[in-house]
């Protein structure tokens, strides 16, 4: 794992986003009743959105728009875009995505995991400077919790889970995290099998 994950946070913005591309891209095919329903970085560099638009307009969406990716209603799609201006702003500091959610008056919820508290300063100076109302709901720093497992294994495992890894269907894949943790993917499931053990042996102690 890289140095620059050494201490990780996780943070949740609520961020004024009028130029939403994807918002943008469907109002130019006429669809009217639309929202963000999430946001999520993609290893590619680009961010997939997961947009509610009612289940006859979802039916009429290109399919050369559409994401693959499952989704448990027929009303909402997963489409890729280049980003706007906040999406950007967040993924230039080496942060990924965990998701976003529409409130009200084009007001988002930007959750996103920072490898150093100073990235997340510079996330939200960015976004002021360029006029945005931004608000912070939460900030949380990494901290060991129990001595099972090594902090390094605890750290994988804590991103992991924010992150949306251990989520059904995972929000986040195992090429997807390592490639952000500046590790390969074999290195990554090591880590987290090595951990698993620990964390059941601890478990069945008394069985052992």
């Amino acid at each position: 794992m890289t140095n620059a994950w050494r201490e990780p946070y996780h943070v949740v913005l609520e961020v004024e986003n009028k130029e939403c591309k994807m918002v943008k891209k469907l109002a130019t095919l006429g669809f009217k009743h639309l929202k963000v329903v999430d946001v999520r970085s993609s290893s590619r560099g680009s961010v997939k959105h997961l947009m509610d638009l009612g289940e006859e307009q979802a039916k009429k969406v290109p399919k050369e728009l559409v994401t693959p990716k499952h989704v448990e209603n027929k009303s909402s799609v997963w489409m890729e875009s280049g980003g706007c201006e906040v999406c950007n702003t967040i993924l230039a500091q080496d942060a990924f995505l965990v998701s976003g959610k529409s409130l009200e008056d084009n007001m988002i919820l930007y959750s996103f995991m920072v490898p150093t508290f100073e990235a997340y300063q510079t996330i939200l100076k960015e976004l002021q400077k360029t006029g945005h109302k931004v608000n912070v709901r939460k900030i949380g720093k990494f901290q060991q919790q129990i001595d099972v497992l090594t902090e390094n294994q605890e750290r994988i495992f804590w991103l992991a889970l924010k992150s949306g890894f251990f989520d059904y269907p995972r929000q986040v894949d195992m090429k997807e995290l390592s490639k952000k943790l500046g590790i390969s993917p074999a290195t990554l499931s090591e880590i987290i099998r090595r951990g698993t053990r620990r964390l059941l042996e601890h478990y069945f102690k008394q069985e052992l």
